[in-house]
């Protein structure tokens, strides 16, 4: 049973690494029209420019293809859990602001979270199959500060998903680089180096 039904190391890798990155770009585009949603509910200007914001993971990094593939997916995973938790946060402070779930706006932000919790499993999926194990859940993730005003809780809930949207691309992009054949055995880490 055990052989003929389970796909190799490699394969399930590839599979995973495929839905993983359909995963991202539905993912993707649901944040941009959230963002677009949200600017509108927040009564903000589109191109406001939002400085970096504390506790938001950038999606930006040096030296990316000197990663392995366990490094990428760590990153990644590490990434996703905190944005589980900043949007948790942008949707309660969403629903005491408007009274209300649901809206439009809380409608976008529930689904991009739930669409991020997946995310957030399917990483964990693919790192256990890499490393044969998974971090542990209990990673602190740094809780935003809740003495904002509300105007500056507006920009971080837009500066938050403006890094979400971005690291949704990257996502896709490291998954892409993970799904290439390893060179040697299936169960090396990941390809690191550039063809």
């Amino acid at each position: 049973m055990a052989a003929a039904d389970s796909p190799s190391p490699g394969l399930r890798r590839r599979d995973l690494c495929s839905r993983g990155i359909r995963l991202a770009g539905k993912m993707r585009s649901d944040v941009v029209d959230l963002l677009d949603t949200y600017v509108e509910w927040q009564g903000l200007d589109a191109s406001a420019s939002v400085a970096a914001v504390e506790g938001v993971p950038a999606a930006a990094v040096e030296r990316w293809d000197e990663q392995t593939g366990t490094q990428r997916l760590l990153e990644n995973l590490a990434a996703y859990r905190t944005f589980r938790a900043l949007l948790a946060q942008m949707l309660e402070e969403q629903q005491e602001q408007l009274g209300e779930a649901d809206t439009a706006l809380g409608r976008a932000l529930a689904s991009v979270l739930l669409q991020v919790s997946a995310f957030t499993y399917h990483l964990e999926e693919l790192l256990q199959l890499e490393s044969r194990g998974t971090p542990s859940e209990e990673v602190d993730v740094p809780v935003p500060p809740s003495h904002l005003g509300l105007f500056e809780r507006k920009l971080r809930g837009l500066g938050v998903l403006r890094e979400l949207a971005q690291w949704a691309v990257r996502s896709a992009r490291d998954l892409r680089q993970l799904a290439k054949p390893s060179p040697g055995s299936s169960s090396a880490p990941g390809p690191d180096e550039s063809p």
